[in-house]
């Protein structure tokens, strides 16, 4: 019989003697490609920020003879892959647990390829983007087997340029069949293609019905709100799948939910979701703080300059890129060349001032949702 079991570390200390190891799943490092192309939608809400963005595309039409493509930029976060290990594997520690950490970008297995450098047996995941209909969805892809993990990563990046239901199909069945495998759909009610979240409910549920026996837990996420998180626990008891955390940290704040386990390796912890569905779930004092607060702490990491840091991704524009139509890529830095928009600058200052420690403990208290509940 399935069981998911939910835990608070303030209501419940006690995790610390009776589990032997804490899992942090879903976790970013430079290697993610994050996606720029929501900045027309939502700063057509704030007129001043559309006037500046028209600039900018007015700007760019003139020079390039081409309209600015916002699909075409991204951001990378700020941590290299051992420093994102090392910030997952200190929190587990302090709660005096074995670590077990496993790093996913977006449709990049670099990271966990490169730690095992480090340790032999860190699992080499990723997060891989499915285009299902108007939408797409994302799955964790957990510890796939070091000899063959390149070519599977090929094999999925090619459906993910091309999908097919057919070969989707295929590969679910193939990664189903690596016993020490784990496939996470991740944060699966939330609607990123903002295409409505009844059609993206209903697109899930069509996913789940062809595919969900080869999907073997569903994701409750640290940076998504409860109110949504509670809906994938009504959705997971409808499915038959078992839960399990995933933390999606991008910045410095560390995965807000973990997992508990008694395993000593990653494979074990694999065969108890697996097989055994047994999931313990802990929620960390972070996912009690204000979402929004939470988001601007990660852009404030995203932004910030990081003066110990290789020269290559030390301020913020080198961290920021735009894939021309050739398809070179080049950061912010090299087209601005330290002149940046009036509108960066200012939102720039109003991070910074956002920043202190005392300006977000007033965050915290003014973005407040009461309505809001929290595990």
């Amino acid at each position: 019989m399935r069981s998911s079991r939910l835990h608070h570390f303030l209501n419940d200390r006690s995790v610390r003697t009776r589990f032997r190891s804490g899992v942090s799943l879903h976790s970013h490092t430079l290697h993610s490609e994050e996606s720029l192309g929501f900045i027309p939608v939502y700063t057509a809400k704030f007129p001043p920020m559309r006037y500046a963005i028209r600039l900018q595309e007015r700007r760019h039409l003139r020079e390039t003879g081409r309209a600015l493509d916002f699909s075409q930029a991204f951001w990378r976060p700020p941590l290299a892959p051992s420093e994102a290990y090392e910030l997952e594997k200190q929190q587990l520690q302090q709660l005096n647990l074995d670590a077990l950490v496993s790093l996913t970008d977006h449709d990049d297995i670099q990271a966990g390829s490169m730690l095992r450098v480090m340790d032999p047996v860190a699992p080499i995941s990723v997060e891989w983007t499915i285009p299902f209909g108007p939408a797409f969805f994302h799955l964790g892809v957990h510890n796939l087997p070091q000899d063959c993990a390149a070519a599977i990563m090929s094999d999925l990046a090619s459906f993910t340029a091309a999908p097919s239901k057919e070969r989707l199909a295929e590969l679910l069945a193939a990664l189903d069949q690596l016993p020490e495998a784990l496939v996470v759909m991740n944060h699966p009610l939330w609607d990123e293609s903002c295409i409505g979240a009844v059609e993206h409910a209903q697109l899930v549920g069509r996913f789940l019905e062809r595919f969900g026996g080869h999907v073997h837990a569903l994701e409750l996420n640290g940076l998504r709100p409860w109110r949504e998180n509670r809906r994938v626990i009504w959705l997971a008891e409808h499915s038959g799948h078992v839960l399990i955390s995933g933390g999606d940290r991008h910045g410095l704040e560390p995965n807000a939910n973990l997992n508990l386990t008694n395993a000593a390796t990653f494979a074990e912890f694999v065969t108890e979701v697996r097989n055994d569905g047994i999931s313990d779930i802990l929620f960390m004092p972070q996912y009690r703080e204000p979402l929004r607060s939470r988001f601007i702490g990660t852009m404030c990491d995203a932004v910030r300059t990081y003066p110990d840091f290789p020269a290559e991704r030390r301020r913020w524009s080198d961290r920021v890129f735009y894939r021309k139509p050739d398809g070179v890529v080049k950061p912010l830095s090299a087209f601005w060349q330290g002149d940046e928009p009036w509108l960066v600058k200012c939102f720039l200052t109003g991070l910074q001032a956002v920043s202190s420690r005392q300006v977000r403990a007033a965050l915290r208290f003014a973005l407040a949702d009461p309505q809001e509940a929290r595990v």
